[in-house]
């Protein structure tokens, strides 16, 4: 494959976009059927090759260890939680074993991973005004 121009200013532009989306950059003149051309004043500057959605998670999930530094498994519980709400805002938990995916990489069961969606989605539900919040963790009903 043919990269773009490096010294083009809208593909350098561009580039931070399709590197967190996982895609690749390509030459107008190489892009294939389901490749998004982009145009700028008048003409096709870049192609970009959108990442099968079967590497789109995992893409997600590489970021999210760079982003933090050390392999998801080692983050606290809150952080966990953080990275979950972000996937489920991703759509993570729509695609075939995403759940499973995640709590792989985060060492937690699928279970705990669900209790995290829920208690994301109690939490949203407090922010509008109802519902009751229990931390997954730190339940209220919890005799100790």
């Amino acid at each position: 494959m043919t990269p773009p121009a490096d010294d083009d200013p809208f593909a350098k532009a561009v580039k931070p976009l399709v590197d967190a989306i996982g895609g690749e950059l390509v030459a107008p003149d190489h892009a294939q059927d389901d490749d998004v051309v982009l145009s700028w004043e008048g003409r096709e500057v870049v192609a970009v090759r959108l990442p099968h959605l079967s590497d789109s998670l995992d893409h997600i999930l590489a970021e999210l260890r760079r982003r933090h530094g050390v392999p998801l498994a080692d983050l606290d519980r809150k952080t966990k939680q953080s990275v979950v709400r972000l996937l489920e805002q991703r759509g993570a938990f729509a695609m075939r074993h995403g759940v499973e995916t995640v709590a792989t990489a985060l060492g937690v069961s699928r279970f705990t991973v669900y209790n995290y969606i829920n208690y994301a989605n109690e939490q949203r539900a407090k922010a509008r005004g109802g519902g009751r919040t229990s931390d997954p963790a730190h339940r209220d009903d919890q005799v100790g």
